[in-house]
């Protein structure tokens, strides 16, 4: 008999044993039905809610884990339904389920709410919740805000203090989009780790004037993912009453699995078909039934994690083979004449006949194995031939998505202007990066993450992951990576090049290699480093950074304003020279066109507050956020300090307050206030003043921010203060005065003297924006 039907058998065996590592095992699958009980003897329900063990009521000491006193169930029965509540219905957290496989506990909660007529406020709330022990879900809930006037903040206690908010604005009904919460109508923002209690708060611009008709009513509040699908219909309805469902991870005691295992006594995982793994999110570990098991891990006996019978429930084998169960797993057996795993046709090659033939010499078994695994090479070869094809054509997808086309045309069209800038591939950029392995981070900020990276030529940079890329704005992305690859100014930091075969663009930019003048400034315990530890140091910083920002108003073809200007945007290199960075904010504004309208961007404590309250971008946006700069470089304080007093917390009003009241001297850095240098000081100072202006109008250029920066470098140390300081004082009380507060009699803004408007002015950002 010929030897091909054994060659053709091996060879088959090989193909589909390579198929069957990527098919999941039948065991698996049933693992993942495991079901969980109540402690035997106890109460297993309250209402429609099914309690689980370590949970039971709080009336039974004996029915739930006493650690911590973190799992009672307190049954409220004289209701019908009756409803359970978390430890005691007193703490007022109604629970809806309670899943030992997740680890997670469903509670309900209300939601902040701030109601307005035509004429005043007419109704509010600010809710709190505060948990022992459990953190709230990071991954599973979302803070959400809604109302076309709205300004929300979320704080709370998270290691320490924590704050995240956002801003949704519209004037109309006809402005908002079903099913988005984009910032107009709607916005929502993410929740950090490890967060056990909160503070919701609402504020608005105007009362809700002009949208009080269809829209008396904002609303705030931390809720599953899934829950909340916004609509128009939510601008109109009254939700004030309502409660919505929060996603709790719970876990056990304080102790990680290895510390836990040391006393047996106290550990809560129970049985050797039990694992354990450490909490993600909070303190503690958390107990699972072992793979091919199901029960409840917390519980021993007949409750406890019991063996899966695989024949019994899915009937993984072949019709023609006997399946026998085994602890965890199972096995199939094919009868007597039949060859094969046993498994069902898809999972395996199941039974198959033996074909009876004669013995086979050395040189067939040779062949048979030779052909074997030269068909498994193949068929590992087209697979890698199917992976590339398929990787290279999504790259070239996102190629044309991002714009590319594009670009390549207007390098072609204009060579000369291009020399510099490089279109990276996809590959050399995850090899620059390490796969961009997190030890190559330099800074995480709300628009994207910044990587360090050695391209080919050996030169350092670093790469911009964007986080966000709107499909409608790609061609202004590509006319911008145009007129950025062109700037070419000592003092911002350079464009190299991009690439655009990812999902989202990477921009690759020039590496400085000295940090921020942020860390510079407020590292260490608030005290400068030694290379700002001088005046002259931090005078000649701050002429480089407005000279950069000069340049961009005025000196490049179309004008450019950055938008986030902030001393975490100002790199100091080597030499300690300023270099402005980070234009993921920023926009090429038409020639044509003074002003932009635009969704308010920045960093909390640096926004200009015209720009804030009328979303109208203009070049004096950027000159009160450098305002702040100089600010922090005169005093060494940071733009916002949450640690300090409400009247204290805000640097430009401080800095404000102080050159009105004439001690502007007083609140600067000892470090460079030297004998000498006061008047410098004293004129920098009212320069910072003027760039502090509410009203834009009245703040100067960055033409004229250089020029007189420029002065002062010039200055000798007997440079006269300057007479004209107290009429300028005078210009800047129309922002302290008692009109300023009362913004509803004299049209000033508000928004930057009180806490409450501090908190409101985070949009879709945070706080912390790392760069």
């Amino acid at each position: 008999m010929s030897s091909l039907p054994i060659l053709v058998q091996a060879a088959a065996g090989l193909l589909l044993g390579l198929l069957l590592l990527v098919l999941p095992s039948p065991h698996l699958v049933a693992a993942a039905a495991a079901q969980s009980s109540s402690k035997p003897g106890c109460p297993n329900a309250c209402g429609n809610l099914t309690i689980p063990y370590p949970f039971g009521l709080v009336s039974r000491d004996d029915c739930y884990l006493t650690e911590s006193r973190q799992f009672p169930i307190d049954c409220d029965m004289t209701v019908h339904p009756p409803i359970a509540y978390w430890q005691n219905k007193s703490h007022h957290i109604p629970i809806t389920n309670i899943s030992v496989y997740d680890h997670e506990m469903r509670i309900m909660v209300y939601l902040a709410y701030d109601c307005y007529n035509s004429t005043a406020a007419t109704d509010w709330n600010n809710p709190s919740l505060k948990l022992a022990r459990f953190p709230i879900s990071s991954t599973k809930n979302t803070f959400t805000a809604t109302g076309c006037d709205t300004k929300a903040l979320l704080r709370g206690n998270k290691n320490g203090s924590y704050a995240i908010g956002c801003l949704s604005v519209c004037n109309d009904l006809a402005d908002v989009t079903n099913g988005t919460c984009s910032g107009i109508g709607c916005c929502q923002a993410s929740i950090p780790k490890n967060v056990m209690r909160y503070d919701i708060y609402l504020d608005q611009y105007a009362n809700h004037s002009g949208v009080s008709e269809f829209n008396p009513c904002s609303y705030a509040f931390v809720a599953e993912n899934g829950y909340f699908a916004f609509s128009t219909e939510y601008l109109l309805k009254s939700m004030a009453d309502e409660m919505v469902p929060l996603i709790i991870d719970w876990s056990i005691g304080d102790q990680t699995c290895i510390d836990a295992q040391k006393n047996r006594s106290t550990y809560a995982c129970k049985g050797e078909n039990t694992t354990c793994t450490d909490a993600e999110n909070g303190r503690g570990y958390r107990c699972h039934c072992k793979d091919g098991y199901k029960g409840s891990p917390y519980l021993s006996g007949s409750d406890g994690c019991q063996d899966i019978d695989e024949c019994a429930s899915s009937n993984p084998c072949n019709v023609t083979s006997l399946c026998i169960n085994l602890p965890g797993t199972f096995n199939c057996s094919c009868p007597k004449g039949f060859a094969g795993d046993g498994k069902r046709d898809g999972n395996g090659n199941g039974c198959t006949p033996i074909i009876r033939s004669k013995k086979y010499t050395s040189r067939d078994i040779t062949l048979g194995l030779g052909l074997g695994i030269g068909c498994g090479i193949l068929f590992l070869f087209a697979f890698w031939v199917i992976q590339s094809r398929k990787e290279r054509r999504e790259r070239k997808k996102f190629f044309e998505e991002n714009g590319g086309h594009q670009l390549e045309e207007l390098i072609s069209q204009h060579r000369s202007g291009f020399e510099i800038l490089k279109l990276f591939t996809a590959d050399e950029l995850n090899k620059a990066t390490d796969n961009y392995h997190e030890s190559r981070i330099l800074g995480q900020g709300g628009q994207g993450t910044v990587y360090k990276g050695v391209v080919m030529n050996s030169r350092v940079v670093a790469i911009k992951k964007a986080k966000h890329l709107d499909r409608s704005q790609v061609n202004d992305f590509i006319n911008e990576i145009v007129i950025l690859s062109r700037i070419n100014h000592k003092n911002v930091v350079k464009l190299i090049g991009c690439c655009l075969e990812t999902e989202l663009p990477l921009l690759v930019y020039e590496f400085v290699t000295n940090g921020t003048l942020s860390q510079h400034l407020h590292d260490g315990d608030g005290c400068s480093t030694a290379a700002l530890s001088t005046w002259g140091a931090r005078l000649r910083v701050a002429a480089e950074a407005a000279g950069a920002l000069s340049y961009l108003h005025y000196d490049v073809a179309i004008p450019i304003y950055h938008r986030d200007v902030k001393s975490a945007n100002i790199l100091l290199d080597e030499n300690y020279t300023a270099k402005v960075s980070d234009f993921g904010a920023s926009r090429v504004i038409p020639v044509d066109q003074t002003q932009l309208n635009t969704l308010v961007q920045g960093t909390f404590g640096y926004i200009d507050p015209e720009y804030f309250h009328t979303s109208q971008l203009t070049e004096k946006s950027d000159v009160y956020s450098f305002g702040v700069v100089l600010a922090e470089l005169l005093t060494g304080m940071k733009a916002i300090s949450f640690d300090k007093l409400e009247k204290d917390r805000n640097l430009s009003m401080v800095f404000a307050v102080a050159v009105k009241e004439d001690r502007v001297l007083q609140i600067i850095d000892e470090r460079i206030l030297n004998e000498g240098n006061a008047s410098q000081i004293r004129e920098a100072a009212l320069l910072a003043s003027r760039c502090l202006k509410v009203r834009g109008d009245e703040r100067p250029t960055m033409k004229e921010v250089v020029l007189q920066l420029e002065g002062i470098l010039r200055a000798s140390d007997t440079h006269p203060w300057i007479n004209q300081e107290k009429e300028d004082f005078r210009e800047t009380e129309y922002l302290l005065g008692d009109g300023y507060v009362d913004s509803a009699e004299t049209g000033s803004i508000s928004a930057i003297v009180s806490e409450d408007t501090m908190k409101s002015q985070l949009a879709s950002f945070h706080i912390a924006d790392a760069r």
